[in-house]
């Protein structure tokens, strides 16, 4: 769980910069996630819509976060995984 946390925090790091990686990993023990977050910025063109504060880190970023936020998002939009096979991927 500590190692799940420091690459997510490095991660998240690395794509606080002004132009964030167009696809990100996040590693999980039931399969990497893969975030493309080039098309979400394409499609939402609101940073706050995920960046409260603005582009850079998501502030309480993690599973409960995705699970609720991300999930959330994609069953309001009726667009977007949410399954969990669908997003993690081994």
């Amino acid at each position: 769980m500590k190692r799940l946390l420091a690459t997510l925090a490095l991660t998240l790091f690395a794509a606080g910069t002004a132009f964030a990686a167009d696809t990100l990993t996040f590693p999980a023990r039931n399969g990497n996630v893969t975030f493309p977050h080039k098309m979400h910025q394409e499609l939402l063109k609101d940073c706050k819509s995920c960046h409260e504060k603005g582009p850079g880190k998501i502030e309480g970023f993690g599973k409960d976060f995705a699970h609720k936020t991300c999930k959330g998002c994609h069953e309001q939009m009726k667009k977007g995984p949410t399954r969990c096979g669908e997003c993690h991927k081994k």
